[in-house]
């Protein structure tokens, strides 16, 4: 039976801050991740504060306040539940076959069997049957890993992949799938702790995977943003769209070649980021070590 999560509150509303020693601050169409539907217009206040980190509030005014059922963004001042005793797994990779399109222009997956189940009777004991398949296909295939072999000749391939950066990691998972613009940019990530962390960025682009609309219009990580979470320590970005860069601009790729060059593993065409709490979660995404290879398909799953 498919564990159903919990669901989740926001805050709608426009604000009016005063301080204690002077000056304001005003707020229009401010969401905010509530504990609950059962609030207070206080109790919204409160959280509005904390969250912005103000001092010296004298008083907080809301208008035009609703509550309505969304999934939390990460606003700090709330106190994340207890976790749930049963773990939940959540599969974050597109299945893989034969004539899938990943990226257009990249060639699809070919099965094609090696050893029948049939022919293979002749080769085992009675009632003993297998059937061993070829699979040809690109390494950017599906949802998968890129290493720093794949941008660098020199860097470090498939097989030289350290486990510990790849198995358990610390998700932040960043909900941007109502975001105006398509580059994501750096100040989306301000508010996180990001060092050691897997960055996985929910766009909603997933949906169209499979389809010809996936191939156009996709959200990306701006350059900046690809600097800053270098700068910080990032272990791992994922993305849940068709590239991590714009492959809009030209040929250029300054997201790939800011993270690869720092050792910072990049995950595209992930899925069901939508599912995943914006903290608390565990991310993995682990390759098969190939030596001499840069990318390759990924059972990437987060443990919730």
């Amino acid at each position: 039976m498919t564990e159903t999560a919990p669901a989740e509150y926001r805050a709608h509303f426009d604000a009016t801050v005063s301080f204690a020693n002077g000056g304001g601050l005003r707020a229009e169409g401010f969401r905010l991740d509530l504990p609950s539907a059962e609030v207070t217009e206080d109790d919204v206040a409160r959280l509005f504060v904390q969250n912005l980190g103000l001092a010296l509030v004298s008083s907080v005014q809301l208008t035009g306040l609703s509550i309505v059922a969304e999934q939390h963004r990460g606003s700090r001042g709330l106190e994340t539940p207890a976790a749930p005793a049963a773990r939940r797994v959540v599969d974050l990779s597109h299945p893989i076959r034969a004539g899938l399109v990943t990226y257009p222009g990249l060639p699809a997956p070919v099965i094609t069997p090696h050893l029948t189940r049939e022919d293979s009777r002749a080769r085992y004991a009675p009632g003993t049957e297998f059937a061993m398949d070829v699979i040809t296909m690109i390494g950017n295939t599906g949802t998968y890993l890129d290493s720093p072999y794949h941008r660098y000749a020199d860097g470090g391939d498939l097989a030289s992949l350290d486990l510990s950066t790849l198995v358990g990691l610390r998700a932040e998972v960043v909900h941007v799938d109502d975001a105006i613009d398509r580059g994501v940019p750096a100040a989306v990530f301000f508010d996180r702790d990001v060092a050691g962390a897997a960055v996985l960025v929910h766009t909603g682009w997933d949906a169209h995977f499979g389809t010809p609309a996936y191939a156009s219009g996709a959200p990306y990580l701006t350059e900046q943003a690809a600097a800053y979470l270098a700068e910080q320590g990032a272990a791992l970005v994922g993305i849940d769209s068709l590239n991590i860069d714009d492959t809009e601009s030209g040929g250029s790729r300054p997201v790939h070649s800011l993270l690869l060059a720092e050792g910072v593993h990049v995950v595209e065409h992930l899925t069901r980021l939508g599912e995943l709490p914006a903290r608390g979660a565990r991310f993995t995404a682990a390759p098969p070590a190939v030596e001499g290879f840069g990318t390759f398909p990924v059972r990437a799953f987060a443990e919730i």
